[in-house]
């Protein structure tokens, strides 16, 4: 069992003083337990479950890209218009768009949104996603293409006169000045666990995002990205983003007779390739990112205080997969334990979309913000991570490793 250290109501040094969230915005009902077969947009459910996150108050939304999905970019703008607060967070791989078009396209999404627009570039993991729409740059050199997008992406948006450029990858003529963003450039985030991804991220990204890992591996690689920063000369560290999946229920043991029920079905599902691009995501992954989630899950079930690797062995580690088990209270408790490591922004997206967004906004958030409104107004952390143990305490464990069937 995973030892709890001593807990300190001090405010670790590294802890991030406040947290945003965010959700990733879902087309239509089919999911990883319940696959529906569909290629289309459901408009009802997506008006659903978009106002779902406004009313939960999230911060922020992904609207994912693929070769075989949604434009990202046109969901990103209905999503602009369905709400009013909420951020969309655009995935843009550099090989779909050029650098001027995208620019273009990102700032015309913050000024009809008010200055609302984020983007998230993916260099790419997968030779064989990639070449799906005619990408065939090595993975070595994706994020040499991405750095240079960076850079032009920022010159568009900034350059008071024309401008031309001779890159490794691209090149034009007199351009600019481009279409400007409502007020401020375009956060960009970047994310990946390569060599180039560190670097690329390190030296250039306004937000460097992780999946779930364990709190030490996961601080490790924080402390990597932030050196980097710093050798760059940056005064202004990337800020961190962590995704997790959690499964929540009243109790840690309603909890876990969910989550059991849940691997199963999920992995019902991906053995039959029945969900999105399943059938294109099986042997070893080429990406570090899903390499390093498979070793931890082959390493031990559980980690801290309910960090869940299970979900991650299942779908061999495809996408963002691990989960976060137990109450309202222990899944925002492991929460704040991620916070007091340096995650300023925390993805959570549920197996059961709709539904998890909503419990999640009436049960989790609120936590969270109670306890770092408490920091705030006491410069003391609260008992939250003091009072729900989780992985712990014996109890949790027994529930963990209990035979649900």
């Amino acid at each position: 069992m995973t030892s709890a250290a001593a807990f300190d109501r001090q405010i670790p040094d590294t802890a991030a003083r406040k947290v945003e969230f965010i959700s990733l915005s879902h087309l239509n009902p089919s999911t990883e337990l319940d696959p529906i077969p569909t290629r289309g947009i459901d408009l009802a459910y997506f008006r659903t479950y978009v106002r779902a996150l406004e009313e939960g108050g999230y911060d922020y939304t992904l609207l994912p890209y693929g070769a075989g999905g949604a434009d990202s970019f046109v969901v990103a703008s209905a999503v602009g218009q369905l709400t009013e607060r909420i951020k969309p967070i655009v995935a843009l791989r550099p090989n779909t768009t050029f650098p001027l078009v995208g620019a273009q396209k990102l700032a015309t999404l913050d000024q009809l949104t008010e200055g609302r627009a984020v983007v998230h570039l993916i260099s790419g993991g997968s030779d064989a996603e990639q070449a799906r729409q005619g990408d065939y740059l090595p993975k070595d050199r994706r994020y040499a293409r991405t750095s240079e997008y960076i850079d032009l992406l920022r010159r568009a948006w900034t350059e008071p006169a024309p401008f031309g450029h001779e890159g490794e990858f691209y090149r034009f003529d007199d351009f600019g000045p481009g279409f400007a963003p409502y007020d401020a450039p375009i956060p960009i985030s970047l994310g990946g666990q390569s060599d180039e991804a560190f670097r690329v991220g390190g030296e250039k990204a306004d937000i460097f995002s992780f999946w779930g890992e364990p709190l030490d591996d996961l601080t490790a690689e924080i402390d990597r990205v932030h050196a980097i920063a710093r050798a760059a000369g940056r005064t202004t560290l990337p800020r961190i983003w962590v995704t997790f999946r959690p499964i929540i229920a009243k109790t840690d043991e309603l909890a876990w007779k969910k989550a059991h029920e849940y691997v199963a079905r999920i992995a019902d599902t991906f053995g039959k390739s029945a969900y999105g691009r399943q059938s294109f995501l099986k042997g070893t992954p080429q990406n570090v990112g899903s390499q390093r989630a498979l070793s931890f899950a082959d390493k031990a079930d559980l980690y801290d205080r309910a960090l869940w690797t299970r979900t991650a062995a299942v779908t061999n580690a495809a996408g963002a997969s691990t989960a976060l088990v137990g109450s309202p209270e222990t899944v925002a408790a492991a929460i704040l334990d991620y916070v007091d490591r340096g995650a300023d922004l925390v993805s959570i997206r549920g197996y059961d979309t709709l539904a998890d967004a909503v419990d999640y906004g009436r049960h989790i958030l609120p936590l969270v913000r109670q306890e770092i409104a408490h920091r705030e107004a006491t410069g003391r952390r609260g008992t939250l991570q003091a009072d729900h143990l989780g992985n712990y305490t014996e109890d949790y464990r027994r529930h963990a490793t209990a035979d649900h069937r």
